[in-house]
């Protein structure tokens, strides 16, 4: 996340933007704060996951990207948490 280059205004917009995107592909009908958080958090957490691998997110358009996939695994760990 660091070297994705992004200020803070546009981290929140693009990690609302992604944490909108999870929330309706996992129908979890989350509000607009919750969607950022979801978006700024599940970016951080997917370009951890991925360094592993040796996948790098880089921009924008690769902060959008991380920031759906974690903001999915984000939902589906809490998902499985509540059962």
């Amino acid at each position: 996340m660091e070297d994705a280059q992004i200020g803070w205004i546009a981290a929140i917009i693009i990690g609302g933007l992604a944490g909108w995107i999870a929330s309706a592909i996992m129908d979890s009908g989350t509000g607009i704060l919750m969607n950022i958080v979801l978006g700024i958090i599940g970016a951080a957490i997917a370009s951890f996951i991925f360094s592993f691998v040796g996948v790098g997110f880089g921009g924008w358009l690769g902060y959008l990207i991380a920031g759906i996939i974690g903001a999915c695994i984000l939902i589906w760990l809490a998902r499985a948490i509540r059962r």
